[in-house]
């Protein structure tokens, strides 16, 4: 990986380790032949490309998908930015190399750039949706396996903001938690004497469960499955003592309304785990 991809990663909170093993994995999936391009194009055959939008959105994984060329030996050229918004039509990296490369990396480019590309296109749509609001939408733990990183990245190149990384970086006390340890105050109380400076939040679904949050400490609040009257009444109780996020089943449709309560983010999963791609295509030139 050259000097200036790595540092294009590392400037984007990634792990450049980390992505080239993904993309190794990547490569993996194809096999050691590609018995298409091989008996038709000489080793020595070189082709250009563009990887070209083709639809309006918001970019996201360019250095990503560069790691693929870059591991196949294809010479590749980025014509736009993470977090860029681009038109259909807009060339967002340009290749040259070989050509049976080129086509072997162009699977698995696309399928990371259209997919991270799709993420932000859709963090993007709630961000605006947010708009003159102090509300943020935030992503989940409902990630693909092994990619968890680069999703969190995407939504970060929407506008949107990243719930924690994993379970080691902040707690969440949650349904199955509460029931264990036999009370919400219970759970807290427990992780805190553990964690004493860990940030820890409390999921409720009920404004008396908010109550026994804000009695117990709790910095931050997940507000889970509430109707907009009881998060109306959760952010006037709760008056600034903690954050207050909204979660459950939440829609792009619905998704001012929520902000206007008062709420300081709102949870969607469906950035990570449901964003349909952005249309990009890779077409010789």
């Amino acid at each position: 990986m050259t000097p200036e991809l790595h540092a294009r990663l590392q400037d984007a909170g990634l792990d450049p380790q980390a992505v080239e093993n993904l993309v190794r994995v990547a490569l993996a999936e194809d096999g050691e032949a590609d018995v298409t391009s091989e008996p038709i194009f000489a080793p020595d055959t070189v082709s250009t490309g563009d990887l070209t939008a083709r639809e309006n959105g918001v970019v996201a994984g360019v250095p990503v998908a560069q790691t693929v060329f870059e591991l196949l030996g294809v010479r590749h050229e980025a014509r736009a930015a993470d977090g860029d918004r681009v038109s259909a039509g807009d060339v967002l990296i340009s290749v040259s190399g070989p050509t049976r490369a080129v086509l072997r990396a162009e699977r698995p480019a696309l399928n990371l750039l259209t997919h991270l590309s799709g993420i932000a296109t859709a963090t993007a749509r709630w961000t605006a949706e947010l708009e003159g609001t102090k509300a943020k939408v935030r992503d989940s733990r409902k990630t693909l396996p092994g990619m968890r990183a680069v999703q969190k990245y995407a939504v970060r190149c929407g506008g949107g903001v990243n719930h924690r990384m994993g379970l080691s970086d902040a707690a969440l006390v949650k349904d199955n938690h509460v029931a264990a340890a036999g009370s919400v105050t219970a759970a807290y109380e427990a992780i805190r004497a553990v964690y004493p400076s860990l940030h820890v939040q409390v999921e409720c679904d009920t404004l008396a469960q908010v109550e026994e949050a804000v009695a117990a400490g709790a910095e931050s609040i997940m507000l889970d499955n509430m109707s907009i009257a009881d998060m109306t009444e959760a952010v006037r109780f709760v008056a600034g003592r903690a954050e207050l996020e909204a979660s459950g089943g939440l829609t792009l449709d619905g998704a001012r309304d929520v902000a206007v309560t008062g709420v300081d983010y709102l949870s969607v999963g469906a950035l990570t785990h449901s964003a349909r791609v952005l249309d990009i295509g890779l077409d010789f030139t």
